[in-house]
């Protein structure tokens, strides 16, 4: 039987600042594609040259500076690169409204037509998975023991990243990728049949003969001036 595929693309974008009518642009686009569910290697990435001075506030926020984005291309340079990459598959977006809108503020600037596409958007999601909890892409990692250490800046393609690995919890799991996969998986049930422990015939002596501590005390002399048997010995000898 044929399934049909599922293409996803988990995407993240950095700004300039917050208004993307008011002049800031955006500065970078992560995306990272899902074929079922399962990430599929294939990902997109480009630093972009907003052609406006970065403001302080938001290059706190992601730590690219003037001098790093002289040399980027523009939007209009890598929007068809984009589109292409996109396609028509659904954007699973973490706060969605923010990024369609600076998207779509850049499409047109070069020209392009608004995305079409179908839009997941995580917090939303996030908050009737967990409702009344905290759904910021920290706490959700948090959440789900995902390794977020790497997240020292906001940076898109590593929030992809990030944020692929939340959706997956979020629509029940990573195992839901090998569902949708796998036609069928059988597992063999294991029979654990525990086993009585037998007594010994004779107990172990409590204390060595004479001859077997000599020989001990022996062996302990060849392993250096300080071995650390005594170290027990003299423990033992003390609780006497």
């Amino acid at each position: 039987m044929t399934r049909d595929l599922i293409r996803e693309i988990v995407l993240d974008t950095e700004t300039t600042g917050l208004d993307p009518l008011g002049g800031d642009r955006i500065v970078e686009i992560g995306c990272i594609e899902l074929i079922n569910h399962i990430p599929s290697g294939a990902h997109f990435h480009r630093y972009i040259n907003p052609g406006r001075p970065m403001p302080e506030e938001a290059f706190r926020v992601h730590g690219l500076s003037d001098a790093f984005l002289r040399d980027k291309p523009k939007y209009g340079e890598v929007a068809a690169e984009f589109d292409a990459f996109v396609g028509d598959a659904t954007l699973i977006i973490h706060n969605a409204a923010f990024d369609i809108a600076f998207l779509n503020a850049e499409h047109q600037r070069a020209g392009r037509s608004k995305l079409p596409n179908t839009v997941i958007d995580t917090v939303e999601l996030a908050r009737k998975v967990h409702p009344g909890a905290r759904v910021s892409l920290d706490a959700l990692c948090k959440h789900y023991g995902i390794d977020n250490s790497a997240r020292t800046l906001h940076g898109a393609l590593l929030d992809s990243e990030i944020l692929a690995e939340v959706y997956l919890e979020l629509i029940g799991g990573r195992q839901v990728g090998f569902a949708l996969t796998t036609e069928s998986i059988v597992v063999e049930s294991v029979v654990v049949q525990r086993v009585p422990v037998r007594p010994r015939p004779s107990p172990l002596p409590s204390r060595l003969d004479a001859a077997t501590l000599e020989a001990h005390t022996a062996l302990l002399k060849t392993l250096g001036p300080e071995p650390l048997w005594h170290y027990y010995e003299a423990i033992e000898q003390a609780a006497e």
